[in-house]
This record gives C-alpha cells, sequence and structure tokens, in this order.
C-alpha cells in the first residue's frame, strides 16, 4: 500500500496508484478530517480526470459536498483551501512524468497534512485492507457528481495580479516555461495582466507531455529561449507548479537556493524577514550558508520537502522558506511553494532593482560545485545513510572541512539521491561517483 512521503502519496497509475485506492483515500481523509466540503484540482496528465472522478463518486456517497477546479496548479489549489477554509485535494506527482500521479491532502486553511493526521489515515487505511470496497461498489446510484467551480482558479489569478500595482512589469520581457502542466494558461495570463512582454513555452498540454523534457526539472530549452528572444529573464515551473527554476539574461540557470538568498536579502532590508531567520533543507549548498552568515542572517535547515520547511516556519513563526530545487514559501501570503507568486516577486524586485537578475542572483551568493547523482533501487530504502556509514565517512574525510556529504533515500520514489559539495569540481565529482558505485554494488 502507498505511504506518506515528503510530499503526499504519489505512483505509478494503474499499478501503485488506483481509481480503488484514490476513491478509499479520500473517504478516509474526509473522515480523519471531519469535513462536510472538499475542493479539488489536478494537472494535466491523462489519469487525472479517472482519478478526479473516483474521489468524487467517493466522497459523494459520503453526503461530502465536492467543488470541481479542474486544471489548477497546486498553489491555486492551497490559495482555495485557505480562503474558503475548506479541505482541498491535489491530484498531481508533481514532477514526474505522466505515467505516475499523486494526492496531496490539505486541510482547511491551506495546510499539508501534520504527522498525526497523516499517521491517522494511514492507521484507517490499513484496518481497511481487503474489506476496502472497489470505486464502482462505493457508489451510489444517487451519488452526485462534483460542482464546477471555475472562479476559485479565477481568484487565485486575481489575487497574483493585485500584489504588484498596474502596468509594473510594462517594460520586461518574461520567458516563461509552463512544463506542459498546471500553469499553462494560468502564468501568461497573470504575467500579461501585469503588463509584462511574454514568451510562453511547453504550454500546450496533451496529457502525456507534462515535464517530458521541460520546466523545472530541464530548464535548458528556457535558456535557449531566453538567449534567442532577448527576455530579460525566464521562469520554468513543474507541473504542477509548486516550483520554478529561473534563468537570467545571459542563458544562466539561478537554481532554488539564488532565489532564496534573493528573498532573504531583499526581506531583512525591507524588515518584513521574521526573527532575522529563514529556512532551508538539508540539500542546500554551503555557499547559501555563508553568504546568509555574511548578512548576520539565521539558518534553519531541515529534512527535504516544503512540508519540512513549512512546519519549521510555523514553528519558529517566520516568513520565508524554500528548497534548493525551487519551492520558495512566502508564509505570510501561502501555505505551500508557489512558483508563478515566487516569480511575479522576483519581477517586480527585479524592477525596483533597476538592476538584471545575473548582477542580483551573483550578488546574492556564490554557490559551492555540487554533484548530484540519481540511483535507482529495488525499493524503497530506510536509513541509508547508516547502510553506507562507512562510506560516507571516508568521503568526509576526504573533503575535510571545505566540503560535504548527503546521501539519502527519496521520499517519493524508489530511489537513493548522493550530494557532494567541494571547492573544485572534479573532486567533487570523484567522491560522488566512488559512493554512487558502493550503493549500486549492494542495491542494485
Amino acid at each position: 500500500m502507498l505511504t506518506f512521503g515528503t510530499d503526499g502519496v504519489r505512483g505509478e497509475f494503474g499499478k501503485e496508484l488506483t481509481e480503488n485506492y484514490a476513491a478509499n483515500l479520500a473517504e478516509v481523509a474526509a473522515q480523519v478530517l471531519q469535513c462536510n466540503l472538499v475542493v479539488i484540482g489536478r494537472d494535466t496528465r491523462e489519469s487525472g480526470v479517472l482519478l478526479e472522478t473516483a474521489i468524487t463518486k467517493a466522497l459523494a456517497t459520503m453526503g461530502v459536498e465536492v467543488q470541481l477546479m479542474g486544471v489548477a496548479p497546486t498553489p491555486a489549489i492551497a490559495f482555495a483551501a485557505r480562503k474558503h477554509g475548506v479541505v482541498a485535494i491535489a491530484i498531481t506527482a508533481s514532477h514526474n512524468l505522466y505515467q505516475d500521479n499523486g494526492i496531496k491532502i490539505f486541510g482547511a486553511g491551506g495546510c499539508k497534512l501534520s504527522d498525526a493526521e497523516q499517521e491517522s489515515i494511514e492507521q484507517a487505511m490499513l484496518a481497511r485492507g481487503e474489506n476496502a470496497k472497489a470505486a464502482d461498489d462505493m457508489v451510489s446510484s444517487s451519488a452526485k457528481s462534483g460542482v464546477a467551480r471555475p472562479e476559485l482558479l479565477q481568484e487565485y489569478c486575481d489575487w497574483l495580479v493585485g500584489l504588484v500595482r498596474p502596468g509594473a512589469l510594462k517594460n520586461l520581457h518574461v520567458a516563461l516555461d509552463c512544463a506542459n502542466g498546471a500553469f499553462s494558461h494560468v502564468a501568461p495570463e497573470v504575467f500579461s495582466k501585469l503588463g509584462a512582454t511574454v514568451t510562453t513555452i511547453n504550454a500546450t498540454p496533451d496529457g502525456r507531455n507534462i515535464n517530458l523534457q521541460c520546466g523545472a526539472t530541464h530548464p535548458e530549452p528556457l535558456s535557449e529561449v531566453v538567449k534567442s528572444v532577448g527576455a530579460h529573464f525566464g521562469v520554468a515551473f513543474d507541473g504542477d507548479g509548486d516550483r520554478l527554476i529561473a534563468v537570467d539574461g545571459n542563458a544562466q540557470i539561478v537554481d532554488g537556493d539564488h532565489l532564496l538568498a534573493i528573498s532573504a536579502l531583499d526581506m531583512k532590508h525591507r524588515g518584513t524577514l521574521r526573527n532575522n531567520k529563514v529556512v532551508v533543507t538539508v540539500m542546500t549548498n554551503i555557499g547559501f550558508h555563508q553568504a546568509m552568515k555574511n548578512a548576520g542572517i539565521e539558518v534553519v535547515t531541515t529534512p527535504v520537502g516544503d512540508r519540512s520547511v513549512l512546519l519549521a516556519l510555523d514553528d519558529e513563526s517566520l516568513s520565508l522558506g524554500g528548497e534548493q530545487s525551487g519551492h520558495i514559501i512566502y508564509r505570510d501570503l501561502a501555505t505551500t511553494g508557489d512558483g508563478l507568486l515566487a516569480a511575479v516577486s522576483l519581477a517586480a524586485l527585479i524592477v525596483e532593482s533597476k538592476k538584471s537578475l545575473s548582477e542580483i542572483a551573483n550578488g546574492a551568493m556564490t554557490s559551492f560545485p555540487q554533484v548530484l547523482i540519481n540511483l535507482r533501487v529495488g525499493k524503497r530504502v530506510d536509513g541509508v545513510d547508516q547502510l553506507f556509514k562507512g562510506e560516507i565517512a571516508a568521503a568526509e574525510k576526504t573533503l575535510g572541512a571545505s566540503g560535504r556529504v548527503l546521501v539519502r533515500a527519496s521520499g517519493t520514489e524508489p530511489m537513493v539521491r548522493v550530494m557532494v559539495e567541494a571547492p573544485q569540481q572534479d573532486i567533487a565529482e570523484k567522491v560522488a561517483a566512488t559512493l554512487a558505485e558502493a550503493i549500486t554494488a549492494r542495491l542494485g
């Protein structure tokens, strides 16, 4: 049975994630969260409609009212949950390819579920076991379908546009890579309404091309477009829109660490960086930590996942956090990573500063060379850092105090991730390759 990872449940549609599983999960979640209304949105993958239908029918059978946003980015779904105080479900596998899908659940108020809530749902699912009904059996002939609520998505768009003064971006040319995902129509609309000149790529979803060699995990095509059209900068979203990677006017990639550093320094200058702290994960580059130390900003480090970042933000009443992968959380404005909110904020900062993104990013921090190797394994592995304790210790001895090693299991896929940072690229590559070879030899 699927269990909650770092960001909801996720798996291959039809095998790990079935319509029956989705229906049962929705029913159990509704019981645990004691809700009578649920908002549902989905990204553009072809299995989304089937999962939406199964979930809607299961909830309707329970007497739970269902409101459908249709294709909508995850941050818009969280926004609806926050604005209207309702539980919401996002049907998405984020940056994965179309074969996978997933389910993210937001509690009333727009925050992802707590550990206790997730555990209660998992225990209830386990208790059902083989007694769980098939999706079709759960649906009575009188079960109502969901009610279409496209205005919920429009509320999100209007809110974003309202954050910046009218026409603020009129002299800005922005290139957008929408990953053939949920921002395909939303992001160009928002930037156009703010007055920007917009060049859009990968905004024609067909159900199977989401994240396919495009978007935040593959920003190289966007770099080429920024260069060819002479855009001031570009932004690549992932399929569900909760993260972004930027490209400056020189076609150089600006990752989440740089974007977070830019925001932290700007917010400190404005006096909005609450408690003078910023939250990051263990993947954050050493260079970020050095930049924040130099700026007098304290860094709080969490496990991977924007859910972990959000928990730390709320625990310490902080206003900014994020991940190298491009999740940026402006806690005073949102309850989850929001790629478009971060993109609009970045555009406004560029205009106000009268500097290029290249100047701003290079001034914010300098990254240490970092090598990341993703190793596919037979099944998800727990305690991988302990399994390879000796190999990791040897790698750390090689690097000394000037480098860093992180070996961890993916929270959503059967994969082990090896990350090495060092002052020189060749050293990082050599150490990472040695670790990867050892892991592959034992885990295959």
